[in-house]
């Protein structure tokens, strides 16, 4: 792999990750492309955990809000309200704590349908990935007509189980994992921004899940690689990740998911046609 291929395929996934356009779908394409059919699992992670640093960023205030919490809850220190009462995820300690356990229960079931797709599905020809840009386009679509509001308050466990199984789905090629996840908390009465910052944040533990997975093939990455094509990579998909990050949190609080099938479907189809 050359510098500027590293660094193309890291600004592609700094955009693919969190526009809900699917990023191992178009790291899949883009490397086909590039004639690069050696390269690592692991490489797709490491590109991954550049783009969880910068949700890490992004969310830095929300994430040790949730910490503190987590922190008083096994201290078992007395609840703490009134902290930013606007906030649903993590406004007071108890809605913290609903948060939490939340999380956790999306992350173990995102975890076994991973497990399971992992070991039965092989690795994908683009023509079934294109299938997945018009599933992905699908949800986005259907996520703005069947967009319930409720007024609860925080994600209860049946959404978290929701949520969970849709992420599990958007493990698949093709298939967004931003896009999934989100549409499904607002399939189940999430409020909007909520549904996004969510998103990213039970992206965390699936991320670090996934690379724990992978690094075994660490050796293989840069010997096929090659450690700078890599580096690069990592740094492009952090910028360009994190400035993608803040337009996508700007267009789901204006419930204009939807837009993004504009560009899945054409690119679907084109798929199809010439891949």
């Amino acid at each position: 792999m050359t510098v500027i291929q590293g660094i193309l395929l890291g600004i592609l996934q700094g955009i693919a990750e969190f526009l809900p356009i699917s990023s191992s779908g178009h790291l899949a394409i883009a490397q086909s492309l590039f004639g690069l059919d050696e390269v690592p699992l692991l490489f797709d992670v490491f590109l991954h955990l550049a783009t969880l640093a910068a949700v890490c960023l992004y969310f830095r205030k929300k994430i040790w809000t949730l910490l503190k919490c987590f922190g008083r809850w096994i201290a078992r220190k007395p609840l703490e309200s009134d902290i930013q009462t606007d906030d649903i995820l993590c406004g007071t300690d108890e809605l913290g704590r609903k948060t939490i356990i939340a999380i956790i229960l999306s992350t173990l079931v995102t975890g076994v349908i991973g497990i399971i797709t992992s070991k039965l599905i092989p690795e994908l020809p683009v023509k079934v990935i294109c299938i997945g840009f018009l599933i992905t386009s699908a949800f986005l679509i259907l996520s703005a007509i069947l967009e319930k509001r409720n007024s609860e308050k925080g994600i209860s466990k049946a959404q978290a189980l929701f949520i969970g199984l849709m992420q599990g789905v958007g493990t698949l090629p093709g298939i967004s994992r931003s896009g999934s996840t989100i549409a499904g908390a607002l399939f189940c009465g999430v409020e909007r921004s909520a549904a996004g910052e969510y998103s990213f944040i039970i992206s965390i533990p699936a991320i670090l899940g996934a690379f724990i997975l992978e690094l075994k093939d660490l050796g293989d990455v840069t010997e096929s690689v090659g450690a700078l094509p890599l580096i690069l990579g990592c740094i492009s998909a952090f910028i360009v990740g994190y400035l993608s990050l803040a337009l996508l949190m700007k267009t789901i609080r204006k419930g204009k998911l939807q837009w993004f099938a504009l560009y899945l479907i054409p690119a679907a189809i084109l798929g199809f046609i010439f891949l």
